[in-house]
């Protein structure tokens, strides 16, 4: 299968559902979500971007800042209801890390069907912390993204232990369930498309 037939065989299966992606800080999940967006034609969701452009409580401003995951109330109040819009409908949700603290995962799942974007696949980039902080020293360099007041080489380290504490949980909760695909975060961009595709193209089957 060439790869527009299979491109073609994926936006069929997945339609207007949702693909989410996770990783660590610096993994790619923006940059792959957003590749992911454009070739399926859906909409790029970011749950930490979304915290960031709009007012929330205080004690979930300070998570934040501090390199914290926002309470889960606070988190399902303000951040899933944002994937009802009716602006997404009828296209794809390309989910980046929503839904980062287990527990959350029923609700994100529940949110999603009412919303009519299906979870089809959770996507998991691995990098490890070595990679990660790497990947943190030469940001400037890279220059993949803006400056943010979470990506101080401090904050990083709770980041990592947050990721450690309350998010691999939520990878081992959709792998139970035949949602997740790990790939390795480390390859090129291109190659870590191709096998976010690949994979992507056995679970339409």
């Amino acid at each position: 299968m060439n790869d527009e037939g299979k491109i073609n065989k994926i936006r069929e299966w997945l339609g207007a559902g949702s693909i989410n992606i996770f990783g660590r800080p610096f993994a790619g999940k923006d940059a792959q979500g957003l590749r992911l967006a454009n070739l399926f034609d859906g909409n790029l969701v970011g749950g930490g971007d979304i915290l960031r452009s709009i007012n929330i409580p205080k004690t979930s401003s300070e998570n934040i800042k501090s390199g914290k995951l926002v309470p889960s109330d606070d988190y399902v109040k303000i951040v899933l209801p944002f994937l009802a819009q009716p602006h997404f409908a009828n296209k794809p949700l390309i989910l980046s890390s929503v839904g980062r603290w287990h527990g959350e995962e029923d609700g994100v799942i529940e949110t999603l069907n009412r919303s009519a974007h299906p979870l089809k696949a959770v996507v998991f980039l691995d990098i490890s912390n070595k990679e990660s902080h790497t990947r943190w020293l030469a940001r400037e360099i890279n220059n993949d993204r803006q400056s943010r007041h979470d990506d101080t080489e401090e904050i990083l380290k709770v980041r990592f232990d947050e990721f450690e504490e309350k998010t691999l949980p939520v990878l081992d909760y959709y792998q139970q369930r035949g949602l997740l695909i790990t790939v390795n975060g480390t390859q090129t961009r291109d190659q870590v498309t191709n096998d976010i595709l690949d994979a992507l193209l056995k679970l339409s089957n």
